[in-house]
């Protein structure tokens, strides 16, 4: 049986930030990817945006790991040369009765240690972006756009470059703890029948990680939640953007609206929708869902010509919280929560998770830096 110090279950964004984090300490660690490649899950089925951390409760995980990981994601692509822009946001209110939205946006980002937004008139808003119609906006030059695969491989390199190994095609059948003998520890068994001993185990398989976690002998059901799927539909905009920056309505409940974003080539698009859905593996765009999202779009832009919407590309959120209920924070588990030692399980790391990855490394670094 192959023997290793540390297992990180899932090669997205943040298992291998978590992955490189562990290394950096000097760890021997090994990634286990179910599927062919890196990232091929929520990761690369995202807006790509660097958050700037406005939106989230004071005190949250989400709120202190986006604003901590917005710096850090920022320093590390300058320095690596990742392909990232600071292109900055507008969060715009279409009617007046939103206006009371925007200040609220304000003093909840003012909580979370994020102070460079402006709130700005509708005229000043349209200097700024004259297609836009809006009767207020909040201005945050702090909100970017990053080559998500560039970073991966980025993170990827330095894991290996520390000594640590990817093993893709390796999906997890269970997991169970070896106390009989030293090492004490878990052992991992792959659908193959592969077996792998570790001294430490993270479960960063995003979608699949409350089901895996159910599958670790050991650990009490009670500190596994319950896993919701909501599904964000893109679509792509025929042309070039009219837009420099990236346009937010206000939020809704499930997300952010249905918002313009645009890529390092200057490709808009619109979304993520939500919709909620049982299987993870839901991911075709029904055209028919465009209807609404003209309807939406020309809030703000009322200019969107017809026929101009493309179906582009879904991803699934990893929620915790269902329909209805209040967005679920971060939850990272530890052996000081479950009381399962050498274990922490990374669960509903949704947005902002991208942006938060290299902090949330960090965080599941220091959780185990005694063990």
């Amino acid at each position: 049986m192959d023997q290793v110090d540390t297992v990180v279950i899932g090669a997205g964004v943040v298992g291998l930030a978590v992955a490189r984090a562990l290394a950096l300490q000097g760890r021997e660690v090994m990634v286990l990817e179910a599927a062919e490649a890196i990232g091929t899950g929520t990761s690369s089925r995202n807006s790509e945006v660097i958050h700037a951390g406005i939106y989230y409760p004071q005190g949250s995980l989400k709120a202190h790991l986006c604003v901590q990981g917005k710096a850090m994601l920022y320093a590390y692509c300058a320095e690596r040369g990742i392909p990232h822009r600071r292109c900055g946001k507008l969060i715009v209110a279409t009617r007046e009765a939103q206006v009371g939205q925007l200040q609220a946006i304000l003093g909840k980002a003012a909580a979370n240690g994020v102070n460079d937004l402006a709130l700005l008139t509708g005229e000043q808003a349209r200097a700024l972006e004259p297609q836009l119609a809006c009767v207020a906006a909040v201005q945050s030059p702090s909100t970017g756009i990053v080559d998500s695969h560039a970073l991966m491989l980025g993170l990827l390199g330095d894991l290996e470059n520390a000594g640590g190994l990817l093993a893709v095609n390796s999906a997890l059948d269970r997991a169970w703890r070896h106390v009989g003998g030293a090492p004490a520890g878990w052992v991992l068994v792959a659908q193959d029948g592969t077996e792998i001993a570790a001294r430490t185990v993270v479960n960063a398989a995003g979608l699949q990680a409350p089901a895996l976690a159910r599958r670790f002998e050991g650990l009490d059901a009670r500190h596994v939640p319950p896993a919701y799927f909501a599904k964000g539909n893109y679509f792509t905009l025929a042309g070039r953007s009219p837009f420099g920056r990236l346009i937010y309505p206000v939020p809704e409940a499930a997300g952010l609206g249905v918002h313009l974003t645009i890529d390092l080539g200057g490709q808009a698009k619109f979304g993520p929708d939500v919709q909620w859905v049982d299987r993870a593996d839901d991911l075709a765009v029904d055209p028919a869902r465009g209807d609404a999202f003209y309807a939406e779009v020309r809030k703000y832009w009322p200019a969107l010509p017809d026929g101009a919407l493309i179906p582009g590309y879904a991803g699934i959120r990893p929620k915790i919280s269902g329909p209805g209920e209040p967005a679920a924070d971060f939850l990272i588990q530890g052996p000081a929560d479950h009381g399962v030692p050498g274990l922490v399980n990374l669960f509903g790391i949704e947005s902002p998770g991208l942006t938060s990855c290299l902090a949330i490394g960090a965080h599941v670094a220091g959780l185990l830096a005694t063990t």
